[in-house]
């Protein structure tokens, strides 16, 4: 295969392919950061759908970088599940979420043989908004349910972002509607927003 660090020239179809890649995997740990890592790695480990190896961002299916995002996601878990700091929490989560979307958008680009940085770029933003647009969707969610049903929320979001992860993986380019999906389900709440501000106000 041409790659970036040779020749440099790609059918356009694969560059796409890399691309949806990683606009779902950055994506889904918008969403959650822990399990969709996980799932890359795991299937890179079998060179399925995906394949980290070879590229400097190979870590990604090591073992010790995936042992590392089970413990993070253990502490994180555990966390949430005290009720302590909930505010903390979820941000640690989504600050998490952008570091690991951003690399593996770039570990997606990479496996095709394309220039890896533009994945950085792409991964901040789209798992960027995939926690502001879930985020507000739980947070929303969770102010009409009783507390057994908000508390299965992070686990609803955890199963969505791994579906995504695999969606991403396996047929690519259905991330292109989910990154669609983040867009309007944030312009929503804003609008939703700007209708409660807007009803205060006449309420004064």
């Amino acid at each position: 295969m041409l790659t970036a660090r040779g020749v440099g020239y790609r059918p356009g179809m694969s560059v796409f392919l890399d691309t949806t890649t990683g606009m779902g995997l950055s994506g889904a740990t918008g969403v959650r950061p822990y399990l969709p890592p996980l799932l890359a790695g795991a299937l890179a480990r079998g060179d399925t759908g995906i394949d980290f190896d070879g590229t400097d961002w190979a870590f990604l299916e090591s073992t010790g970088f995936l042992a590392a995002v089970v413990v993070i996601g253990v502490v994180a878990y555990l966390a949430e599940r005290s009720e302590a700091n909930r505010r903390l929490v979820e941000l640690f989560s989504g600050v998490v979420g952008v570091v690991l979307g951003a690399l593996l958008f770039a570990g997606a680009l990479a496996d095709g043989g394309s220039e890896s940085w533009p994945g950085l770029v792409g991964g901040v933003i789209c798992a960027a908004l995939g926690w502001r647009a879930i985020g507000g969707l739980v947070e929303r969610a969770r102010g009409r349910l009783d507390g057994g049903a908000a508390a299965l929320l992070p686990a609803y979001a955890d199963a969505a972002a791994l579906l995504l992860a695999g969606i991403a993986i396996l047929l690519p380019p259905l991330s292109i509607l989910a990154i669609l999906a983040f867009v309007v389900l944030l312009l929503g709440g804003r609008r939703r927003e700007g209708e409660k501000y807007a009803g205060l106000r006449v309420l004064r």
